[in-house]
């Protein structure tokens, strides 16, 4: 265990993503922030720092308790930080607002009939013809 770890690697030890490249890549894609401030790949961080990290729709914000240069297994990686309360509770709230939302296309109904189809494409072949 190193006293100091680069940030890049620190993510992908604490098995916030599953490579450096990636970790390298949500770093420099201002994703990443160290103790408020948006972080670089080779940012140092130790332990008591505060990491905010937003990964698609999930936000994490935790405290740096260990750091460690080698993935090992999930147990492990969760030896080196700790989260928030008001960010776990965040997260669980977003995550059962996803859950209850509709799906994506839901409000479109079923899919068109064949006759729905044809219906269609007349209409698009009628106002075609009056945009030219």
């Amino acid at each position: 265990m190193a006293e100091k770890v680069r940030i890049d690697k620190w993510l992908w030890a604490a098995r916030f993503v599953k490579t450096r490249s990636l970790a390298a890549e949500a770093i420099s894609g201002g994703r990443v922030h160290l103790n408020g401030v948006r972080a670089k790949p080779s940012k140092e961080v130790a332990a008591g720092d505060i990491v905010e990290i937003t990964l698609g729709q999930t936000q994490w914000t935790v405290t740096v308790l260990k750091v460690s240069d080698r993935r090992g297994p999930a147990t492990e990686a969760q030896l080196l930080y700790e989260e928030s309360d008001e960010s776990r509770e965040r997260r669980m709230r977003e995550a059962a607002q996803r859950r209850m939302a509709a799906p994506l296309g839901a409000e479109l109904g079923a899919r068109p009939t064949k006759r729905d189809r044809r219906r269609i494409e007349a209409f698009r072949e009628r106002t075609r013809g009056e945009d030219d």
